[in-house]
């Protein structure tokens, strides 16, 4: 039996406002970039398309969630994580991107490559990328591969910048939208 007490301390599970200090207060969009600058959107939605020649989906669509991960983009980390299950990626997987030092038996090598070259790309620690991973990349994808991953990773990292910038709201996608 369940009483007031217990139901207090379980953790919502549901959509929240909150007014704890850890999380920012949800803000409304601050504007409509795609409709006020359709030329930008079909530019980036452009590269999108193109960056994907070659490349296998599943793996875009891990490059395409660790990067909003990594740039704190929750309206992407929620539309690619939503297309990725309609794909039919497993929630492990997506769970473990964050932990992929920890957790690299979940990937091929190919996706590792193509990961570690995400995340040095989307947050250029460092200023550059290092060899190492780049080397990495390399011996798993051809020049012409390199390029189109290297594309979609340009795009969801300007995809990010936009989302996180005009803070658009995660939940509002739903899987198959066309969005970018």
């Amino acid at each position: 039996m369940t009483t007031e007490n217990d139901t207090a301390k379980t953790p919502a599970r549901t959509a929240r406002k909150t007014t704890d200090a850890r999380f920012s207060a949800e803000q409304p969009t601050r504007l409509d970039w795609t409709k006020l600058r359709p030329d930008v959107y079909k530019a980036l939605a452009t590269l999108e398309q193109v960056s994907r020649v070659g490349l296998e989906p599943d793996l875009l669509h891990l490059v395409r969630t660790r990067a909003s991960q990594l740039n704190h983009c929750a309206f992407c980390v929620d539309m690619h994580t939503k297309d990725a299950l309609a794909a039919g990626e497993t929630v492990q997987r997506l769970m473990h991107l964050g932990t992929l030092e920890e957790s690299p038996h979940f990937y091929t090598e190919r996706e590792l490559a193509a990961l570690e070259l995400t995340e040095a790309v989307t947050v250029l620690t460092d200023g550059f990328v290092p060899d190492e991973v780049w080397g990495r990349a390399a011996a798993h994808f051809d020049e012409e591969e390199l390029t189109g991953l290297l594309a979609a990773i340009v795009a969801i990292n300007a995809w990010n910048r936009y989302g996180v910038a005009t803070r658009m709201r995660a939940g509002d996608y739903k899987a198959g939208d066309v969005h970018h």
